[in-house]
């Protein structure tokens, strides 16, 4: 598979997921914003070199990557940052409410014994709270919004790039199942909370990139009760 990048805008990327990295994977984006890099979710861990060459192959050096955005603690999207951790020395960020389930390694809430693979415990270096925080990357202000419904501590992350509104809302579409802690009532109220967000671009985790803010809504409208 030769190295490549997807590129969104002129500083965002998509690196990984499948056809990118390992077929498990959901999609894991990159921001490189004013010479600081950024990697959102780390998909299943199983193709991390690929990753890092994909990384390289937007013009961007791995070492670079100051820190790791994830969306919410499921084996897909975290199952790799113990190992990014490791060997970029990044720092991990996650909810208060999901870094728990990543801290101890818990196999069934976060769903890598769906996988029939074993989760690496991760130690979350920064953990968000509250419905809103703002991190910065360059000088950008990226918004970090507390979603939750999927999993406690899902979050989705904001970020004006190209004169556009980006959003990084992993798993719009669900599922939603009682080993993973998910609540309808609360994901409901996500749902109605990203729509008002009025996106330009949606990047999800499992069904790709909607571009345009008509776009954007009917996908989100898909989900809504």
């Amino acid at each position: 598979m030769t190295p490549r990048a997807v590129p969104i805008t002129g500083e965002i990327h998509q690196v990984g997921g499948r056809g990118l990295t390992a077929a498990n994977d959901a999609a894991i984006y990159l921001l490189d914003i004013g010479g600081h890099a950024a990697l959102i979710d780390a998909g299943c861990g199983g193709a991390v070199d690929r990753l890092l060459m994909n990384v390289e192959s937007a013009g961007v050096a791995p070492e670079r990557i100051e820190s790791l955005l994830l969306t919410h603690c499921h084996f897909d999207h975290s199952g790799g940052a113990r190992a990014l951790r490791d060997r970029l020395h990044c720092t991990v960020v996650a909810h208060a409410l999901d870094a728990p389930f990543l801290e101890r390694a818990d196999q069934q809430v976060t769903a890598a014994s769906w996988y029939r693979a074993r989760l690496q415990p991760c130690p979350i270096d920064r953990k968000l709270a509250g419905a809103r925080e703002t991190l910065d990357l360059g000088g950008r202000a990226i918004t970090a919004l507390h979603s939750p419904g999927h999993s406690p501590g899902s979050v989705v992350y904001l970020v004006a790039s190209a004169g556009k509104t980006v959003l990084f809302a992993q798993d719009v579409h669900g599922p939603l199942h009682p080993d993973l802690l998910s609540d309808r009532r609360d994901y409901q109220a996500s749902l109605r909370r990203l729509l008002e967000l009025d996106a330009d671009i949606l990047c999800e985790g499992h069904y790709g990139l909607f571009t345009g803010r008509d776009e954007v809504a009917r996908f989100i409208r898909k989900f809504m009760d």
